[in-house]
């Protein structure tokens, strides 16, 4: 998967927020695909100041593993809440930019559309690729809601004031929801499905759980 969009990563944080509200321009919320066969999972973990990004492509219903890619890179950009794709990204899109399999969908591992200038990680990257991609984040960056039910496939809508910014959802009966956002092309609802269809009786999905292991070193 290569990139259809690049722009420069080494930034200041006020450029960085421009660049986010330009490529916010570029946002779509409907599908961008008739049918899934393979959805990849994005994860990046940090340590020492080396960034490491994890995809992990798997198919579906049978949520098989059929390929998974690793890339490292030194991180350049400072830690700025809000701007954790000027940090990630590059390690992420070379990781992409190796797959041999293309994904149908991406599931990464932190927020889209839930983000105070609607550009998570998820949908940053999403829009660089002109890709479908969903955010599945483990805890809430902005927004309020009510819980949702105790059942797995309860949710409830997260909102930035009067504004659906995402879902609260329960993956796992009894065990704590995780909030699902869009990236890029892909409607809420569907969001909402395919993350619930990638679940393997675990609280994260799938392929994200499985690219937190390797990102983290536990795999």
């Amino acid at each position: 998967m290569k990139p259809v969009l690049s722009h420069p990563w080494e930034l200041s944080p006020k450029e960085a927020v421009a660049l986010q509200l330009q490529l916010r321009e570029r946002f779509q919320q409907e599908n961008g695909f008739h049918e899934l066969h393979l959805v990849g999972g994005v994860d990046v973990g940090v340590k020492r100041g080396l960034a490491r990004a994890v995809v992990v492509v798997m198919s579906l219903p049978e949520l098989k593993e059929i390929e998974r890619s690793v890339a490292e890179r030194s991180i350049a950009f400072p830690y700025v809440p809000g701007l954790l794709s000027f940090r990630e990204g590059p390690a992420i899109l070379d990781a992409l930019t190796a797959l041999e399999h293309t994904p149908d969908v991406l599931l990464f591992d932190g927020q889209g559309y839930a983000h105070p200038r609607r550009m998570g990680i998820a949908t940053h990257i999403g829009i660089l690729l002109d890709h479908p991609t969903i955010g599945c984040a483990k805890s809430r960056l902005i927004g309020t809601y009510k819980e949702p039910g105790r059942e797995r496939g309860s949710y409830s809508l997260l909102y930035d004031e009067d504004e659906i910014i995402g879902a609260v959802l329960r993956t796992r009966t009894n065990v704590k929801p995780i909030y699902v956002s869009i990236g890029h092309k892909v409607r809420l609802e569907s969001a909402i499905d395919i993350v619930l269809r990638c679940g393997a009786g675990y609280r994260l999905p799938e392929p994200t759980r499985l690219a937190d292991q390797v990102a983290s070193r536990r795999a």
